[in-house]
This record gives C-alpha cells, sequence and structure tokens, in this order.
C-alpha cells in the first residue's frame, strides 16, 4: 500500500506512529506531512529507515491510497489543525487510517465525505465488540514481554527489533500488537488502551491466542507501571500476557516521568523488581534483559550508557536500533 504520513511539527521525535511505519511496515511511504519541515527528506532526520519526501500539506504530496495519521497526543485527541489534510485526502480519493481515540468515522463531516466518496475510514484503535473477561490461562509458545520505566521508552521498537533477530534464527515468531502502532504495522491487533478495563487482560490473552502457533512471541507493552496516568494499561498487558520472559525498556538520561515532571523514575533495578512482583501471582516472570535507547548520545557516551544500565540490572542490555539484539535475544529465549 502507499501511503502519506501526517506528522505535522512533530516529525521524527514525537511521532513515534510515523517512524515505526518508516521502519517496520510493508507499506510504501510516498510522503511525510510536516510544514515545519516542508521540503527535507525522511533520511535527513531519520537514518536507515525509508526515504521520501517531507512537503507541507495532502495536496504536495504524491497520489496514494491513504492517509495515515502519523502521531498520537496524549489523550488521543484530533488536532484541529489536521483537518484540511484529511479532508483533502478523502476528497482526493484516499482511505484514512488514524489510531487516535477520537473517531474519525464518528467525525459527521469526515463521515460524510467519506461517503460520498467513497473511501474507509480505519480507526485502529477502535476494540472489538465481543470481548470478554481474562480466563487466567496462558500459551504454549514462550512470551516475552517489553515492559517500559515510561512511555515511548521503546518497547514497541524493541518488539519488532527482537522478532526479526528471530526469524533469521530460523524460528516463527510474531510481535503481538497492544497498541495503534503495532496494529497499522502487522495490519492486526487489538489497541489495549481503548478497551473498557475489566476485558483488558482478556483482550490480551486473545491476541496471544491469534498468533500461538509461533514459537515465540514478543508483546508490545504498554504505558509504565509507576506512570501517574498509563500504569493501568500496563498491569492488563502484564497479566494478560502471561509472560515467560520481561525486558525492560529506558531512555537513557531520562530520569523523570515524560510529560509528569514531578515525578521521578524509580532506578532500574527497583523498577524491575516491581515489575516481577506484580508478575508473579498471575505468571512468574523476571526482568531477563533490557533496552536502552541512547539516539541523544554520541557513540562513546552510549556505549557507556549500556554498559551502566546493565550493571544496573545485573542483564544483558544494548540498544536495538543502533546495535544488534543477540545478546538480549539470548536472555530471554534462555
Amino acid at each position: 500500500m502507499r501511503v502519506v504520513l501526517l506528522a505535522h511539527e512533530l516529525f521524527p521525535g514525537r511521532a513515534k506512529t510515523a517512524v515505526g511505519i518508516l521502519r517496520y511496515a510493508d507499506h510504501e511511504v510516498v510522503a511525510v506531512l510536516d510544514r515545519d519541515l516542508a521540503g527535507d527528506r525522511v533520511s535527513e532526520h531519520v537514518p536507515d529507515v525509508q526515504d521520501a519526501p517531507i512537503v507541507a500539506e495532502v495536496e504536495d504530496a504524491p497520489d496514494c491510497d491513504a492517509l495515515v495519521v502519523g502521531v498520537a497526543p496524549i489523550g488521543g485527541g484530533f488536532e484541529d489543525s489536521w483537518r484540511p489534510d484529511v479532508r483533502g485526502a478523502i476528497e482526493r480519493g484516499w482511505d484514512v487510517v488514524a489510531g487516535l481515540h477520537y473517531l474519525l468515522a464518528e467525525d459527521d463531516e469526515f463521515a460524510r465525505l467519506a461517503d460520498q466518496h467513497g473511501v474507509d475510514l480505519r480507526d485502529v484503535r477502535d476494540p472489538p465488540a465481543d470481548l470478554s473477561v481474562a480466563t487466567g490461562e496462558g500459551v504454549d509458545a514462550r512470551v516475552v514481554l517489553t515492559v517500559g520505566t515510561d512511555c515511548s521508552s521503546g518497547k514497541m521498537t524493541g518488539s519488532f527489533e527482537l522478532r526479526d533477530a528471530a526469524r533469521e534464527r530460523g524460528l516463527d515468531a510474531a510481535v503481538v500488537p497492544t497498541g495503534q502502532t503495532g496494529i497499522m504495522i502487522t495490519g492486526w491487533g487489538i489497541a489495549i488502551d481503548r478497551v473498557i478495563s475489566d476485558f483488558a487482560a482478556g483482550a490480551t490473552e486473545r491476541l496471544l491466542r491469534q498468533a500461538a502457533d509461533n514459537d515465540v512471541l514478543f508483546v508490545e507493552g504498554q504505558g509504565a507501571l509507576t506512570h501517574p496516568a498509563y500504569s493501568g494499561v500496563t498491569a492488563a498487558i502484564l497479566h494478560g500476557s502471561h509472560p515467560d520472559a520481561l525486558v525492560l525498556c529506558h531512555v537513557a538520561g531520562r530520569e523523570t516521568v515524560g510529560g509528569y515532571d514531578a515525578f521521578d523514575i524509580p532506578d532500574p533495578a527497583t523498577y524491575a523488581r516491581r515489575y516481577e512482583q506484580l508478575a508473579d501471582p498471575v505468571s512468574p516472570a523476571t526482568v531477563d534483559a533490557g533496552l536502552l535507547n541512547t539516539q541523544t548520545l554520541d557513540e562513546g557516551d552510549a556505549r557507556r550508557a549500556v554498559d551502566t544500565y546493565s550493571d544496573q540490572l545485573g542483564v544483558p542490555v544494548t540498544d536495538p536500533v543502533r546495535y544488534d539484539v543477540e545478546s538480549v535475544l539470548d536472555a530471554v529465549l534462555a
């Protein structure tokens, strides 16, 4: 599928969905919309992903199959400044794909235009209607859950990097997508953060059953256990996935919760114990490895940060984008 990614004023640092699609999806990205960076190319801002021009508005983009909203602001709202681009995409006959809590299909203007032009509005965060509570039963596949010290700490990226490395070893491996970016990349999944709380662990179990014919499942974690806003979805996925191993993801140098600077992030060893303690009554699992995002550091500082994080956790650690993940994969498969 040929797609245009909407990422106005947020690319690349706060456009996790757009970057994830550029790095891992099979879609051909023909342009990125960012009015602040118009005239640049993706390769000038994000290395080692497919390249595309950055343009100011949808009228400047090549023809494609769909406009994908490549950002998800806190709270999943819709920015009104995006409306002309979404409107323009529909009028050009493109489908629109979004992972917001604001559902485009329930927007009167977009729904009317979509009907007129025969296009689909795909809200990937809208969950199935037939979910139920958890059964407390796991699956036979080995389950590795990426957990974080904060939101946007590398859980989705780490899951895909570990999957790819496992496949290179000949294993049947899959990512279990629990958020909008993973769903857009793989084409399936449930956004657990939009599921009724009573059903969130059950929805996670359902995802694992769907992928249970694989040798190993890398479950994309969400939120963080001590996050003042998003700890609920973290706990639901932790219990619903029945993990065999945990991978603790962290951003180098981050000491407070993003957007909640009054809340300190606990030290790595303490955080690891908290995850293990909460998992234990349902499905005992240990933090067997760590992933560290070092993108803001130079090479020397990145190496030292990885070594320090490994010493703090007492397990293998890597930056999954900067370095290979072989030591971490060995640890979680052991």
